[in-house]
């Protein structure tokens, strides 16, 4: 297992030194390391603000298929024909060109973005013993920049307002108080990414539409698998993530504004619930009986036209 770590650090090695040197330019520009990681994060969200853009009209995509869905479901009932619904609905999805996952594809990028700045902080915050001394000796950012010289007087450590951004929520923080901090942090990441799925399920609510089960069970399951994550990564790295669901949060909302994710104008119908008709309205509707004064109008005319005939 060692073994296989050691191989991917390895390779991965260019990518640490690529965002270490992003890290470090910003930091000096503006000597902060919370500035420093939200700038990083604005550059990494607009690389990925095209995919969320994509994930957005993939989960439009699903609801306009949602009601040729539920037929097949209705035809394939029982689990005698859950094969035939699934061969059938994959045949549906590939013809229409939709990804049924889609919709979670931002929180599945990620990943790779969270091991990188996990193996980043980690060496900003690395430290060896020198001559029976603990010496800080970061890595992946240049040794000529102002990051790298701070964080050698500091002993490694990424102070931000008093917090240590390279522990962790249950690193050993000194006292209850200074642990709050941490789990507030995890506490805000997590809240946002469930803001963020109320917002878009607010959204599809109003444009009469539903979410596709699959869709709001990875919703409901994936934040509390990354809140495991967020306890046990140092906190500069919930830091990003936080930063980073912000910014999905003001995409999505711009999208909803421009009607880029609007379904109506984009296509999708709104599917509206049959209205019930009441008893009177099935009762043909009788022409009211003419008035004797315009049944007599009508006679006087018709003799008119036979006295003219003669």
């Amino acid at each position: 297992m060692s073994s296989l770590i050691h191989a991917v650090s390895t390779i991965a090695h260019p990518i640490f030194q690529f965002f270490g040197f992003l890290l470090a330019f910003f930091y000096s520009a503006i000597p902060n390391y919370a500035v420093a990681i939200i700038l990083l994060t604005i550059v990494i969200m607009g690389a990925l603000t095209p995919f969320t853009i994509k994930s957005t009209k993939s989960m439009m995509s699903m609801q306009k298929l949602q009601p040729e869905i539920k037929k097949m479901q209705a035809k394939y009932k029982g689990p005698e024909n859950r094969q035939l619904l699934n061969d059938e609905l994959m045949k549906l999805y590939r013809e229409e060109g939709v990804n049924p996952l889609g919709g979670c594809l931002p929180l599945v990028l990620q990943a790779p973005f969270l091991f990188i700045l996990y193996s980043v902080i980690k060496g900003l915050s690395y430290t060896t013993m020198v001559k029976g001394a603990l010496v800080a000796q970061p890595r992946y950012i240049p040794d000529t920049s102002k990051m790298y010289t701070n964080l050698v007087h500091s002993g490694g450590q990424i102070k931000v307002f008093g917090m240590d951004l390279s522990l962790k929520s249950f690193s050993s923080h000194g006292s209850f108080m200074a642990a709050v901090p941490f789990f507030v942090f995890v506490a805000v990441a997590v809240g946002l990414q469930y803001f963020q799925m109320a917002q878009m399920n607010t959204r599809n609510k109003k444009s009469g539409q539903t979410m596709p089960s699959q869709q709001q069970a990875m919703q409901r399951f994936l934040p509390i698998v990354f809140a495991y994550f967020y306890l046990v990564i140092p906190a500069a790295v919930v830091l990003y993530m936080i930063v980073s669901t912000a910014i999905r949060i003001i995409t999505q909302d711009l999208m909803f504004r421009t009607g880029v994710s609007n379904p109506i104008k984009n296509g999708v119908e709104r599917v509206l619930p049959p209205v019930e008709k009441k008893p009177d309205e099935d009762v043909k509707t009788v022409n009211p009986p003419a008035k004797p004064s315009t049944i007599k109008s009508q006679q006087r005319s018709r003799a008119k036209k036979k006295r003219k005939a003669r």
